[in-house]
């Protein structure tokens, strides 16, 4: 009974939350009236930039909240808003040339970086399957089947195995392949992966076919097989062609949303065998992201082994997905301390973490204890899916 009052509290306060906070400050605040679509950017002082750059992950992301918010909730604004998100990505950030969306779009809507990075196809096959199934919506299922047709045509690697990380606007080789600054350019990532095996996870609930089950099943073998690091349990970032990794680098908010998103996959296969198989590893993997976590809940950001050094940074997004990965581990393996820490943390995103004033969450709270306002409140990297999904998943786990 005590648990089960806890998980009612739980998914009473982040309905609340996603209602009332996060969902209504997109909405309200990123919506573009003007050039179209929705802003660019929100600086961490509340500061709208109307002529920032909009970037295919944050439009995919929103495009995917939404049309979940609208699937579990069944609300006519949010339905708007995820109508709004498909329609700008396919008449803006899709490539009717060459295939695939662009990285980023000027603020009224022109093609900015038109380089095909896998990252964000994967992000567009995503939001607009999660559009097909909230709507039942053809145009959006196309879609997405184009998308994914194209990533396996140029970026799977039919020799060696997995996914190259990024292309040039005609899919030919490209020389920088970071995601982002802070990353190393490698041609295959841990984080491009698991953002695959998500979207095509998602893809598989609406369009049953045969290859996506394959490439599905396959995606779940490498990171048992390659991406797994079976000495720490921990997931590898960065890989070369042939999966060579110095396996430097702990990300500990990955780990435990992989370990969740795994387990989601198999799950969704509904392969009893391969679930058996997959389990263990997910509570392994949620094991070794522990590591990371703070008396109080809350989950640290990365370890550099090689440096012996740790970034204790408090990151929004890693906090959500502390929330999910624990909350995983108590309704699928009945472990009520992982719910106890998932409580714990979703107390300090609550004190913490969760712009009460401004709406939204801020992008992280410094090892001094500050609010990090240095980065944004909304922007390229800074969307509603990671909390969003955060409520979504409670109040759908426990309906």
């Amino acid at each position: 009974m005590e648990y089960n009052n806890k998980i009612t509290t739980l998914r009473t306060e982040v309905e609340h939350e996603l209602t009332t906070g996060i969902l209504p400050f997109w909405m309200e605040k990123m919506t573009d009236n003007v050039q179209g679509g929705f802003y660019g950017r929100i600086d961490g002082d509340d500061n709208l930039h109307v002529d920032a750059p909009k970037g295919a992950i944050l439009n995919a992301r929103i495009l995917w909240t939404f049309s979940a918010a609208y699937r579990l909730l069944h609300r006519p604004e949010y339905l708007d808003t995820a109508t709004r998100a498909k329609r700008y990505i396919i008449n803006r950030f899709y490539d009717n040339d060459f295939g695939g969306v662009y990285w980023s779009l000027t603020a009224d809507g022109k093609p900015l970086d038109d380089k095909k990075q896998v990252y964000a196809q994967g992000f567009a096959i995503y939001g607009l399957s999660e559009y097909a199934r909230a709507t039942g919506d053809r145009e959006a299922l196309d879609y997405a089947v184009k998308l994914f047709e194209t990533v396996e045509k140029y970026s799977f690697d039919r020799d060696r195995n997995g996914y190259i990380e990024a292309f040039t606007r005609e899919w030919k080789p490209i020389e920088d392949m970071r995601l982002s600054d802070k990353d190393e350019n490698t041609s295959k990532t841990m984080n491009t992966h698991l953002h695959i095996l998500e979207p095509y996870a998602n893809l598989y609930r609406v369009w049953k076919d045969g290859r996506l089950e394959r490439q599905l099943r396959n995606m779940l073998d490498l990171f048992t097989g390659k991406i797994l690091n079976k000495k720490t349990e921990h997931l590898d970032l960065f890989f070369d062609n042939d999966w060579r990794t110095d396996g430097n680098i702990i990300s500990y908010g990955h780990d435990i949303e992989a370990s969740w998103l795994i387990h989601e996959a198999a799950l969704v296969l509904g392969d009893e065998l391969l679930l058996k198989q997959i389990e263990p590893v997910v509570v392994n993997i949620a094991r070794a992201a522990d590591e990371g976590l703070n008396p109080d809940g809350s989950m640290i950001y990365e370890r550099f082994t090689a440096e012996d050094r740790t970034d204790r940074e408090l990151h929004w997004w890693v906090q959500a997905e502390n929330v999910v990965g624990h909350v995983n581990l108590y309704q699928y393996f009945g472990d009520e301390k992982a719910l106890d820490t998932g409580m714990k943390c979703w107390q300090f995103i609550k004190d913490k973490i969760i712009d009460h004033e401004h709406g939204e969450w801020h992008w992280s709270l410094m090892p001094d204890g500050t609010v990090n306002r240095r980065d944004d409140k909304a922007g390229f990297w800074k969307c509603p899916y990671h909390n969003g999904r955060m409520c979504m998943e409670i109040i759908e786990r426990f309906a």
